[in-house]
């Protein structure tokens, strides 16, 4: 089933109607569905609320960040670009910006003027805003070509990585009724294992080994993220615990080795999968009439994730 996701663009408005428009292009291009405020002019509690209910509706928020702060909000004292930045934050929304390069903004000067392109009242509230942004996601972009790349990779990778709700035809949906049949038999089934778990009915042994010792030995076994295909702003040492539970929908699904697989998917595939394998926690599955192989969580997996889930709830250190 084809998912198309709403993408809330956001950015200062007068000094960025080019690349906002570029950005409209490249979700369009992507299949997806474009979201924004373009109408509405900041400057009113009804219009904040509004942007809120289209940001609730949308399923990854996108920040153009120029040189400029923008319309202050009276009560908060913060721009509304902010303030909407912040809101998807706390909503736990998939968040990514696009950061324009000092030379590209240094050249729009040029053209329509310092003013118009560079923060001249709140340039403290501009900085900090800034280096919070570069704290999350972003993708540096020196022209229009780069704005869309990033869009489009940035967009290809969430969907890899995480389950949205998106949109699809109706048809689509009206087609997937067994599916969604067999999913709401499987949530009874994960919901009653989880419940004979938590009150110790089963044993805590996973093929040849117990859960602790699986728990352990990936919590003390480490390996790098590339920051060039994890989207980060350097490489990332973590531990296989914590890649196995962060990218758990991934491989439930399944990771392949296809030629249409995104970097991070050929990441898992090659580099993190093998020491899954080797713990029982991910096996090879038979795809019919393809090239390519498929990995995905075995049954011992999935019981393992739902131990791990439990002693999440009892609040106990995991990934550390």
């Amino acid at each position: 089933m084809k998912k198309k996701l709403q993408v809330f663009i956001s950015s200062t408005y007068v000094d960025l109607k080019d690349e906002r428009q570029a950005a409209v292009e490249a979700i369009l291009d992507a299949g997806h569905i474009p979201a924004g405020m373009e109408l509405f002019k900041a400057g009113n509690d009804d219009q904040l609320k509004t942007i809120k209910r289209w940001i609730d509706e949308s399923d990854v928020y996108l920040l153009i960040l120029g040189g400029r702060y923008g319309s202050l909000e009276k009560e908060s004292g913060k721009s509304y670009t902010h303030l909407e930045y912040e809101y998807a934050i706390e909503k736990g929304m998939r968040v990514f910006a696009t950061v324009l390069s000092e030379p590209w903004l240094y050249n729009k000067a040029s053209q329509i003027g310092g003013a118009n392109v560079f923060e001249q009242q709140e340039q403290e509230k501009y900085k900090k805003f800034k280096d919070f942004v570069h704290t999350k996601v972003i993708r540096r972009v020196e022209d229009f070509k780069d704005i869309k790349l990033s869009i489009h990779t940035t967009l290809s990778e969430f969907k890899d990585m995480y389950d949205f709700s998106g949109w699809v035809k109706g048809s689509e949906v009206e087609d997937s009724t067994e599916l969604i049949k067999e999913n709401r038999e499987l949530l009874k089934e994960n919901k009653k294992l989880k419940e004979m778990l938590d009150k110790q009915a089963l044993t805590k042994k996973l093929g040849n080994f117990d859960y602790e010792e699986i728990r352990e030995a990936l919590k003390h076994k480490e390996i790098t993220l590339p920051a060039k295909k994890f989207g980060y702003e350097k490489d990332e040492k973590v531990n296989f615990l914590f890649v196995f539970v962060q990218f758990r929908n991934v491989f439930t699904t399944g990771i392949e080795n296809s030629m249409s697989t995104s970097d991070i998917g050929i990441y898992l595939y090659y580099d993190v999968a093998p020491i899954l394998m080797s713990f029982g926690l991910l096996e090879k599955v038979k795809v019919t009439g393809v090239k390519y192989e498929r990995i995905q969580t075995t049954k011992d997996g999935l019981k393992f994730l739902a131990y791990f889930d439990i002693d999440k709830s009892n609040k106990k250190e995991l990934l550390v």
